[in-house]
């Protein structure tokens, strides 16, 4: 279906805004990110993601900026849970290194060690990616999950992706995130089946 009015992507995260544009592109879905809306990022969008869910994370989220702008907004959390490790870094993904002073590769490369360390001791690698997709319009507002398993590898394999993609082997695929094209991640994605669940239900 087409949208009279863009939607609003609520990230400031470059891979994401690569996995949602092309996503939202097939399904005949305009939107505009939060650079192309002329939103500067402020302190207080680091303290929208302070919720136990990736469900209230994402809402949390859409909510701010669609109060901000008033534009249909949509939003994501998503992260690592590992089976050995109780679920985590699961809300904490982004923010499991603890380096505040950090952004963009340093991030990943930081959480990527302390994943690792984590794991040392561990023999069950198994995992999951989850994802929580969240829309906010006037009046409306839709939530819907998706997952994708998989485990860990102890080494990084490829150059794709983002975050913890490069360490997380997928049972469907074969690879890892890492190694994956943006087309065949999309396709079987925690987040592709988040998003696409929105869209097929709610538009």
């Amino acid at each position: 279906m087409a949208s009279e009015a863009p939607f609003l992507i609520a990230t400031r995260s470059e891979g994401k805004l690569r996995e949602l544009n092309g996503i939202l592109a097939t399904a005949g879905l305009r939107a505009v990110n939060l650079s192309q809306a002329m939103i500067e990022p402020t302190a207080a969008e680091e303290h929208i993601e302070t919720f136990d869910t990736f469900e209230e994370n994402a809402l949390a989220k859409a909510r701010y900026f669609h109060a901000l702008t008033g534009m249909p907004t949509l939003a994501d959390d998503s992260g690592l849970c590992v089976d050995s490790l109780g679920g985590e870094p699961g809300v904490w993904s982004r923010r499991f290194s603890g380096r505040d002073d950090l952004s963009g590769q340093d991030l990943d490369d930081a959480n990527n060690a302390k994943l690792m360390a984590e794991l040392a001791d561990k023999t069950d690698l198994r995992a999951e990616y989850k994802c929580a997709a969240a829309f906010v319009g006037d009046g409306v507002e839709f939530v819907e999950m998706g997952e994708v398993r998989g485990e860990i590898v102890r080494s990084p394999r490829g150059e794709n992706g983002f975050g913890y993609d490069p360490y997380f082997l997928s049972s469907e695929l074969g690879m890892t995130f890492g190694e994956a094209t943006t087309e065949a991640k999309e396709l079987i994605s925690h987040r592709g089946r988040a998003i696409r669940a929105l869209i097929e239900k709610h538009f």
